[in-house]
């Protein structure tokens, strides 16, 4: 069994033993089809592991704090959809280019006050971001909240996350690539 079926198992265990509030069960899976529609509707593709969670545990309802959004369709608890959120997330950035929201970078959790846990998904290590948006502008609003997806699964499944409240004094390291993954191309000659 491979480091992400094994990863796969427990996430699949605990998402059977403890869903956010207002989740009533464990949404089902999406389809192939689904996730195919979501890629389009974005213009690139999830990274693995993120399409596998939606496709073999749940679309959606579990995780930390408020759990996975669904994909495309919003969810019992009103919580927004991954793929609206990032649509309206870039729509909001080209409006107001003091606030940018990065190409490539999907909402995947909510965590209440605007903010939001991120996959880059134009990076093979699929890094988790966290957005917060309550900071001064934009460039102090985004950390990295662990190097790959699978991490910031690993850190929920074993509870060694910044969110866990014994662990409510580490420091999140600011995303470095901010700049580069916003800043305006530069006008040919």
């Amino acid at each position: 069994m491979t480091e992400n079926e094994q990863l796969l198992t427990r996430v699949a265990a605990a998402a059977r033993n403890s869903l956010p509030w207002g989740w009533p069960t464990l949404p089902e899976p999406v389809d192939a089809a689904t996730v195919a529609r979501a890629e389009e509707a974005l213009g690139f593709s999830l990274p693995p592991l993120l399409a596998d969670l939606y496709l073999r545990i749940g679309d959606g309802g579990f995780g930390p704090e408020y759990g996975l959004l669904p994909l495309l369709d919003n969810p019992p608890a009103g919580e927004p959809a991954a793929v609206p959120q990032y649509l309206a997330n870039r729509d909001a950035g080209r409006r107001n280019p003091d606030w940018p929201w990065p190409e490539g970078v999907l909402p995947i959790s909510h965590w209440g006050c605007a903010m939001y846990a991120c996959v880059d998904c134009r990076t093979p290590e699929a890094p988790v971001l966290l957005f917060e948006p309550n900071a001064d502008d934009a460039a102090h609003a985004w950390y990295l909240d662990a190097p790959s997806l699978a991490d910031w699964l690993r850190a929920w499944l074993d509870g060694t996350g910044w969110y866990e409240e014994e662990n409510d004094d580490m420091d999140l390291t600011p995303w470095a690539d901010f700049p580069l993954r916003t800043a305006s191309p530069h006008p040919t000659a």
